[in-house]
């Protein structure tokens, strides 16, 4: 299934019932005076966080969203029905914006939270409400509203707890696939990873479960929009943890010139990224020439970083990968939930 990160749509609210032009007419009342009842209101869009859905893939196949209207007042004050809600459910993380000036209308970041994207027409009066002194028998109502209608888009920013980042073929989408139970696209070229994969990496003990997002590899001058660009970088702002995920297999050089890559995109595209909690991976010790890893290592050591070294394809040093994310997760737990 293709993931769908954004979309543009339309919303149309219900417009209100008309109001009713309408006399008593009883037996033995021979002057039964006005009785037509107000039109209902028509019913509102709202849009709602659903912490089931991870894409904006139902916006692939639908663009419009239309409220019901209310129904028109009848005789004997008789109130019309009030239009039936449009529910639009959408991910956690959407940002809802206005698609002509592009103004942020609402970040949902929780489940449950609601946007009113559209407010329904207030239903119109019926001729009960015009009578007076001298107008006994009014033909006056009124029509019901328009509901609010307007074109929206919506942005999706995943809310991951773990995000891997890395260069293109840095074996990230092998080692999410080795955490977790994804099935993610893995070949020997670079970009095969075109679109975010989530997975769920579960403890051995009594750690909470936690959501893990392979985003797509980034390039140099991703900040301006290079490769995938800002469709890549949207995906990390909101993520707990950052994995780094660098290959070793090119050496000391390679793999410092790797890192420093992507410490200086994040740092570009934004600041509070490059202070943002991580972990670095040293990944593809199976390639590596004899005590290369270890000399790799040591560098990044002797610049004040704690490297791990793995293999996500042979397996090697992922357990203590797994033991590492859930210290970092107590941390950010204990830190007041502060990236």
């Amino acid at each position: 299934m293709a993931f769908v990160d954004e979309a543009k749509f339309f919303v149309k609210a219900g417009d209100g019932g008309r109001g009713c032009l309408s006399f008593r007419r009883e037996k033995y009342v021979p002057k039964g005076g006005p009785d037509g009842g107000d039109g209902g209101d028509g019913g509102s869009v709202y849009i709602v966080a659903d912490k089931g859905l991870l894409s904006l893939m139902d916006f692939r196949y639908r663009s419009h969203f239309i409220a019901a209207n209310g129904v028109a007042g009848r005789g004997k004050r008789m109130h019309g029905k009030r239009g039936r809600d449009r529910i639009v459910r959408v991910p956690l993380g959407s940002i809802i914006k206005d698609a002509d000036s592009g103004a942020v209308l609402a970040e949902l970041l929780e489940d449950g939270a609601r946007f009113l994207a559209a407010r329904g027409g207030r239903g119109g009066k019926g001729n009960v409400h015009f009578a007076t002194a001298q107008n006994r028998a009014p033909r006056k109502t009124t029509p019901g509203r328009p509901g609010e209608e307007r074109w929206l888009k919506i942005e999706l920013k995943l809310m991951a707890d773990v995000g891997l980042v890395g260069l293109p073929n840095a074996g990230k989408s092998t080692l999410l696939s080795r955490l977790s139970a994804a099935n993610p696209k893995i070949a020997d070229y670079p970009f095969t990873t075109l679109e975010p994969q989530l997975g769920i990496l579960q403890f051995d003990d009594f750690h909470e479960p936690c959501v893990i997002a392979d985003i797509p590899g980034l390039i140099e001058g991703a900040h301006e929009g290079v490769g995938l660009g800002h469709q890549f970088l949207r995906h990390v702002e909101r993520t707990r943890i950052l994995l780094h995920v660098v290959d070793l297999s090119g050496g000391v050089d390679g793999a410092l010139e790797d890192f420093a890559i992507l410490e200086e995109e994040l740092r570009r595209y934004k600041d509070e990224l490059a202070g943002r909690r991580r972990l670095i991976v040293l990944n593809k010790s199976d390639l590596a020439q004899a005590g290369e890893a270890a000399a790799i290592q040591r560098a990044f050591e002797q610049r004040g970083l704690r490297p791990l070294v793995i293999s996500a394809l042979e397996g090697g040093g992922v357990a203590e990968l797994k033991k590492s994310i859930a210290r970092a997760m107590d941390e950010f737990e204990d830190n007041g939930g502060t990236p």
